[in-house]
């Protein structure tokens, strides 16, 4: 019975241990924003960006009426690049060449789009570039983000 009661106490210290060691999601907020981006000749319109971050990495996937596929682009053939302003100073990239596939005339979705982030850092989307079949989409904001910046 000593031994028992021992192993127990030993388990349940390690289950402790264990669960103070496993690494935490972090919270990002909001998780949802929107921003209206101008393309020049590619177009304009709305941009809805999701943000989730894991400790030091973040991940925004961005949907966008501003660039609408001329024809069908194939699932991992849009490479792009958000950038977005660190409290209003500086910028943070984020970077990736996943997207769905797009039927022709459908809005442009890009993402997940990678970068790393610190805690307190606040990121709002200045310009995303997009690169479909070696043709680049410059966009810039025309607006700003809505309810407000990523706060990691």
């Amino acid at each position: 019975m000593r031994y028992g009661i021992r192993r127990l106490a030993i388990c349940s210290a390690l289950a402790v241990g264990a669960l103070a060691l496993a690494p935490t999601a972090e919270a990002v907020t909001p998780t949802t924003a929107t921003i209206s981006f101008d393309c020049g000749a590619y177009g304009s319109g709305s941009a809805t960006l999701t943000a989730t971050q894991s400790g030091t990495s973040a991940v925004i996937d961005v949907s966008t009426s501003a660039i609408t596929a001329p024809i069908n682009v194939g699932a991992n053939s849009v490479k792009s690049t958000l950038t977005l302003t660190n409290k209003g100073t500086g910028s943070v990239t984020f970077t990736g060449n996943s997207n769905p596939a797009i039927p022709a005339g459908s809005p442009v979705s890009t993402g997940p789009l990678k970068g790393t982030v610190a805690s307190g850092d606040r990121l709002e989307a200045k310009s995303l570039k997009v690169v479909v079949f070696g043709i680049t989409a410059t966009c810039n904001a025309t607006s700003a983000q809505s309810p407000g910046p990523f706060v990691f």
